[in-house]
């Protein structure tokens, strides 16, 4: 039986463009563990889930304990947080996992879907009301419902761009009578958060060119140098968000062994909230830019018709 090797994970599973907290922080651990779990143990991408989730469950119930006043409460957030970036790495093995050995289901990527949900609002609301009840400060519901608020809106804005994006591509291959670009429309990368989502071929085409003229730009220098590590610059993400909410936050817990704070959940749960509006409105404005481009092209092409039509 052939063996798997690192070179062949990385080729074969990892995404041309992600989140940089997956390139930097969970890649590098999750693409060896893929090799050891595929050449060494039969589990599939269903079980791996499982353990995503149990992991889950297990920093849900570190963020709540000091609710309890528990001692040390300062080392349950930390190790809660640790459980759960642990977790999001074994999420990312069962895709890469389905990917490499091809055993994935349809059922699996449904079933991974809502464990992300339920592990991402499950360790939410215990880290916020486990702190409410361990300080009393009414601040931590206050937070919640906005930090809830702000991961449905992402997910529900990502959807939206990406229909917008593949019915407008379809319109203009549609309209272009071309059976090959009809095809490559119906399947295509509608990942909001990845740029260059042009809605038509010819404006991929283009794209090259713009870098070029750009390349001076200090804008333009870090997008390349991101693409290059394979970090797409939309740099706060829903990973992002997600993993500063549920690490970053309850691991500044820290804090309380050498200053008066127990902690600055609060502040980073605020600026992580402030990030994410920021980068959706990017995705917006870069949307609406794409929409005018659309209604441009798709002009030209109508109009190109009946000329054509005359010709003939």
């Amino acid at each position: 039986m052939s063996r798997f090797t690192f070179a062949q994970v990385k080729e074969e599973t990892y995404k041309p463009r992600d989140a940089w907290w997956t390139v930097f922080l969970v890649d590098p651990l999750a693409g060896r563990l893929v090799v050891w779990t595929a050449n060494r143990t039969n589990l599939t991408p269903n079980q791996l889930t499982l353990g995503a989730g149990v992991l889950g469950l297990a920093s849900a119930v570190c963020f709540a304990l000091p609710g309890w006043q528990v001692p040390a409460s300062w080392a349950w957030l930390v190790l809660g947080g640790l459980l759960f970036h642990l977790s999001f790495v074994l999420d990312c093995m069962d895709g890469k996992i389905a990917r490499l050995k091809g055993n994935g289901t349809v059922f699996g990527a449904w079933v991974d879907f809502v464990f992300d949900r339920i592990r991402f609002f499950g360790c939410l609301m215990a880290l916020l009301i486990g702190q409410w009840a361990a300080t009393g400060n009414a601040a931590y519901l206050v937070v919640a419902p906005v930090v809830v608020f702000f991961d449905l809106l992402r997910y529900l804005n990502a959807a939206q761009v990406a229909k917008t994006r593949k019915t407008m591509r379809q319109a203009l291959a549609e309209a272009s009578g071309d059976e090959e670009r009809i095809r490559a429309a119906a399947v295509g990368d509608d990942d909001p958060e990845n740029e260059g989502g042009d809605t038509d071929a010819d404006a991929d085409a283009d794209a090259p060119a713009r870098s070029a003229a750009g390349g001076g730009s200090l804008y333009a220098r870090v997008r390349d140098h991101l693409l290059r590590h394979r970090v797409r610059p939309h740099l706060f993400s829903g990973i992002e968000f997600e993993m500063f909410v549920c690490v970053v936050a309850p691991v500044t817990a820290l804090v309380s062994l050498f200053t008066p704070l127990n902690s600055l959940i609060i502040p980073i749960a605020v600026l992580s909230c402030l990030a994410l509006a920021f980068f959706e409105v990017v995705l917006v404005l870069r949307l609406w830019r794409e929409t005018r481009r659309f209604e441009v092209r798709r002009g030209e092409m109508a109009s190109s018709v009946p000329v054509a039509a005359g010709e003939s």
